[in-house]
């Protein structure tokens, strides 16, 4: 059977999932009553939860005759990893592009990657149904941003493709036909993608995505360069600089059919498949024959710009929500991630319990956060740092972002105002429609955290921000951090609502009534910049002397509500989150008061170092 491999290239939010339910649906891939759930390669509940691709998936369907195997890729610049190592794979790649929005960022950033390898690209202008789409615009964006990214005369001249994935149809035209379904997309793809480029020789197969599976163990999905597998054969794993990482036998195969991956005798050149039986080999590495001694060639893979310490929580109420609380599990699980995610970057810290874990963006982070309060850890992390380098003069260097808001004309002074205060240099600014203004700026990465919260605050909610790594620019200098102080219980015990009503006037709580508190936990913030001890579990005195007036019902203000990515831009160098699978709390590192203060003495000005 003929092979296409291709990949679905786009932003953030621009309708890779969906179109891939659309082509699955149409292709067959589905049984007529089968009920099949929205967005259905977004497997994680991470992913269903926040509408983000955040692994890459391979999917296959059959059309006429050819395989067509098919990689829904994620579109958020944290994981960027993902997608540089997909494209090895593959021949072709559809380009989706919003009709409204047009190529955005991480467009640019995976589209350059594509054009580097040579791969011709297939334009989708998607959700051309939408009041605001300026298709015409956003073809010749597409167009001059390939220009920008020197893509050859034979990638320029790119076919173009309009519809609406959540419709179902595509068409060559923007007004249709609407009754061809997803036919015009397939039949372009085998047209217009060429059948997998395949080497004369024995068996060879790069690392391309890694998982660990509870039955078979490690399973390496990667693209067939050359000769054929079985079952039980005997293979070697060679590093990227050729030497030997293990030796021995295939014991399952796996193909992907449909949404379905099943166990197939025997895989040739060109397509994509799965292999379990190995235990060491990882990403970027070659699986081969045993007579093969020159290592597939690995794209590098761009480095990790924020990092974070983990570690084992420590405060008065660990060990009471979570059952992984030691610090051995929770070594295990981060260096578990870190082998099957080659942006993540897992080190011993200096100190005693805890570990520098380092990957593309605070998103990246979070999301692990995230999954692991699931799976039942409790930890404490710091506040992300950004990863600094040394260049060789020794100047220290600090990565850059290019930042792009889309914001409403009324708000712009106030977003180059802010971005201004933190570092920013504005590149461009122009008119985006319908009254709205495009900024790009290069932003250093420590100047952006936190700020997202912020910038939705300034414009009402209307601003959409977008970000990608730029490059490692000189340190930009000092900037201000947090203005206001916080709010610090200076007992254990329970919150009061009597104690909380009573602190209203000094700032707003982040806990309610109920809450079990204990000696330098951050409870609220501070109207002014210093911090402040506060009793929140001082009860109203009662008397025996009566009155005719009743005493008021106290009525609080309904606290701040503190998300996990909240929490980890709030809160300054001398801080922490504690994260258990039920609560998210913030808490002064040192939890002692008369300590805290020696240490805030001791504490000088200090110049980052890479």
């Amino acid at each position: 059977m003929s092979l296409r491999n291709i990949a679905i290239i786009a932003h953030v939010d621009h309708g890779k999932t969906t179109l891939v339910d659309r082509l699955l649906q149409q292709s067959g891939a589905f049984r007529e009553n089968q009920r099949v759930a929205e967005r259905v390669m977004d497997s994680n509940d991470l992913e269903r939860e926040r509408g983000i691709t955040i692994l890459a998936k391979c999917t296959s369907v059959e059309w006429h005759g050819t395989r067509v195997n098919i990689v829904d890729t994620p579109g958020h610049a944290d994981f960027g990893g993902e997608v540089e190592r997909i494209l090895n794979m593959v021949d072709g790649a559809i380009v989706l592009v919003d009709a409204a929005e047009g190529p955005m960022p991480q467009t640019k950033f995976v589209v350059g990657k594509a054009l580097k390898l040579g791969l011709k690209p297939i334009v989708l202008v998607n959700k051309v149904d939408r009041p605001d789409a300026r298709i015409t615009e956003v073809v010749n964006e597409v167009f001059d941003l390939f220009a920008a990214l020197d893509a050859n005369d034979d990638q320029l001249d790119f076919p173009i493709l309009y519809g609406s994935a959540k419709e179902g149809w595509i068409a060559k035209a923007p007004e249709g036909p609407k009754d061809q379904g997803m036919a015009p997309l397939f039949d372009l793809v085998l047209e217009h993608v060429a059948a997998p480029d395949v080497d004369e020789g024995p068996f060879r197969l790069l690392g391309t995505i890694i998982e660990a599976n509870p039955y078979l163990g490690r399973i390496i999905t990667g693209r067939i360069r050359s000769g054929t597998i079985k079952p039980n054969q005997p293979i070697k794993v060679l590093s990227r600089d050729g030497m030997v990482v293990e030796q021995g036998r295939i014991t399952k195969i796996l193909a992907f059919r449909g949404i379905e991956r099943t166990a197939i005798d025997e895989a040739s050149a060109g397509d994509i498949i799965s292999i379990a039986g190995m235990t060491k080999g990882t990403v970027a590495d070659t699986f081969c024959a045993m007579e093969v001694d020159e290592p597939l060639k690995a794209q590098p893979i761009d480095p990790p710009t924020v990092s974070m310490t983990f570690m084992v929580n420590n405060s008065p109420l660990a060990g009471t929500e979570g059952d992984k609380v030691t610090s051995r599990v929770i070594r295990d699980r981060l260096f578990k991630e870190a082998e099957g995610n080659v942006a993540l970057r897992v080190a011993e810290s200096t100190e005693k319990d805890s570990f520098e874990v380092s990957g593309r963006g605070e998103l990246m982070l979070a999301i692990l956060i995230e999954t692991m309060r699931r799976e039942g850890f409790e930890l404490a992390v710091s506040r992300p740092q950004v990863v600094y380098r040394k260049d060789s003069s020794g100047s220290v260097l600090e990565p850059v972002e290019e930042v792009v808001i889309d914001v409403d004309e009324d708000h712009a002074g106030v977003v180059v105002e802010k971005l201004s205060a933190r570092k920013a240099e504005m590149v461009e600014m122009r008119p985006s429609g319908g009254g709205r203004l495009r900024l790009v700026f290069h932003a250093p990465t420590r100047g952006l955290i936190g700020y997202q919260g912020e910038l939705l605050t300034d414009t009402r909610g209307t601003a959409i921000m977008n970000r990608l790594f730029h490059a490692y620019a000189p340190f930009k200098g000092e900037m201000v951090g947090r203005r206001n102080g916080v709010l610090i219980a200076n007992e254990p015990g329970e919150a009061v609502a009597y104690a909380l009503w009573n602190l209203e006037d000094r700032g707003p709580m982040m806990i309610e009534p109920g809450w079990k508190v204990y000696e330098g936990m951050i409870v609220g913030e501070h109207t002014r910049d210093n911090d402040l001890e506060v009793n929140v579990i001082k009860g109203k005195k009662l008397t025996n002397i009566r009155t005719t007036s009743k005493d008021e019902a106290v009525r609080l203000t309904p606290p701040l509500r503190m998300t996990l990515e909240k929490a980890l831009a709030y809160i300054d160098v001398d801080e922490l989150v504690e994260v258990t699978p039920k609560s998210i709390r913030l808490r002064k590192t040192i939890l002692d008061p008369n300590d805290r203060k020696k240490s805030e003495r001791a504490r000088k000005d200090v110049t980052p170092t890479a």
